[in-house]
């Protein structure tokens, strides 16, 4: 079996600019590119940012093993002189960035990359397919959880999207607040929680709902999770409560007006004694739909289709642009993009929020040269948002795995209690706090 890489997770034109720059002398030029996104999805507040991890994950499988090379040599998009230059690739450059869980805004420079042109333009499709995507679920979830409250949030979309997608989704909707996943692969890579327990077609293969509930009680206990709406609620919660006892977990409702059936239900057991036994809905739940249910009974929230494609917003529209770039006589020049209504900032980025009274209030974005950056002084009270990643070729390890997970998760409640609590609505409206940019 090959290697395992992450090489040609990318696009051709990455692989034809490096052939042309190798020959013409410039693959070498030390150049800095910037990953931003011009706008946030329509009357969104903020944006999280989700993924960074996962880069570094992907960083280490980043070269190409002999059917990668093959492949490019055989379909003739690089030269043989790039194919002997590509054969013990790996990436040696330097990464900062915002920190897993941080809140973004427009312009606010998520990731930096450092390096050789040759090295940095072969990331690009990689680094920005894993931040547009985990970014977009991460800032759904976060969405998600702020409406449900105090109410524990828990991934079930992976039949939703293809089955790579769902496990970058379960990450990604850890670090946005969720608390766990259905997906087993998520769970054993990333150390997440796991749940479930079964759906309408076990009820159906029984003979009866009674047969199925107490075959599920053996197997799993009666602290197990049971799906109430396959026939009849208020008969189910009954036979629930019969075969499992008063001490019955959870029931489960995946369809209906789940508000006015949650509160049916809570009556109902409590009613037969069961006062104990939460109550966990399910049935393509988004934000405004939590939202409507924080009166409602319930205990749990199971989200599906909505949290895997971002809640309508399926990317940040993030995108990778180079910043500055080292000229024929090697001292750095800033460069920038004048396209009509894509125009980029030139020079490298220092990134700082401002307070006051304990709220943030804006987003600074500082530009300059490298020397410049290094003796720019800020304001005593602002907080620097950008993490060291990687240094010449070596990641900072605390930045992956599941420990990292739970720390982004925490960061990002952090953060967002430290926005103004306009932050938190799901009314459309403009960015939280500005950002405003400093050219020194």
């Amino acid at each position: 079996m090959q290697d395992y890489s992450t090489a040609l997770m990318t696009d051709m034109y990455e692989y034809t600019m490096l052939d042309a720059a190798l020959k013409d002398g410039t693959a070498n030029r030390k150049c800095v590119f910037e990953v931003f996104t011009r706008h946030l999805p329509l009357g969104r507040r903020y944006g999280v940012v989700a993924g960074t991890g996962r880069i570094l994950d992907a960083l280490e499988h980043f070269h190409l093993n002999e059917a990668d090379l093959r492949f490019l040599s055989d379909r003739g998009i690089v030269s043989a002189e790039t194919i002997k230059w590509l054969e013990n690739f790996t990436f040696t450059g330097t990464i900062k960035g915002y920190r897993e869980g941080e809140m973004f805004f427009p312009n606010s420079p998520v990731l930096e990359v450092e390096g050789t042109f040759g090295e940095c333009t072969l990331l690009e499709t990689l680094l920005l397919s894993i931040l547009n995507y985990d970014s977009a679920v991460a800032s759904a979830a976060s969405r998600m959880v702020s409406a449900a409250g105090d109410r524990p949030c828990m991934d079930m979309g992976s039949r939703r999207t293809n089955e790579s997608s769902a496990i970058a989704a379960a990450r990604a909707a850890v670090v946005g607040g969720f608390q766990g996943t259905s997906n087993l692969r998520a769970a054993q890579l990333y150390g997440l929680n796991v749940i479930g327990t079964s759906a309408h077609c076990f009820t159906l293969v029984h003979d009866s709902e009674r047969d199925a509930f107490v075959s599920q009680v053996k197997a799993m206990g009666v602290n197990t999770t049971l799906l109430v709406d396959t026939y009849n609620i208020e008969n189910a919660i009954k036979t629930a409560v019969e075969v499992a006892g008063p001490e019955l977990g959870c029931v489960r409702i995946d369809s209906g007006d789940l508000a006015a059936l949650a509160q049916r239900v809570r009556n109902q057991l409590d009613t037969l004694g069961a006062k104990n036994t939460k109550i966990t809905v399910t049935n393509d739940l988004d934000e405004y739909a939590l939202a409507s249910l924080q009166s409602a009974p319930v205990d749990s929230y199971g989200v599906g289709t909505m949290l895997v494609t971002g809640s309508g917003a399926p990317t940040c529209a993030m995108v990778y642009k180079l910043t500055e770039r080292e000229g024929e006589n090697g001292v750095m020049v800033p460069v920038a993009k004048h396209s009509k209504n894509k125009a980029t900032t030139p020079g490298r980025k220092l990134a700082f929020r401002s307070y006051e009274y304990g709220l943030a209030d804006a987003e600074h974005v500082v530009c300059g040269s490298e020397e410049q950056l290094a003796r720019f002084q800020p304001e005593e009270d602002w907080k620097d948002l950008m993490v060291n990643y990687m240094n010449h070729g070596e990641a900072d390890t605390q930045y992956q795995g599941s420990d990292a997970i739970v720390n982004a998760r925490n960061h990002r409640a952090q953060s967002l209690a430290e926005l103004p609590i306009t932050a938190q609505s799901l009314m459309k409206g403009d960015p939280s706090i500005p950002t405003k940019i400093d050219l020194l």
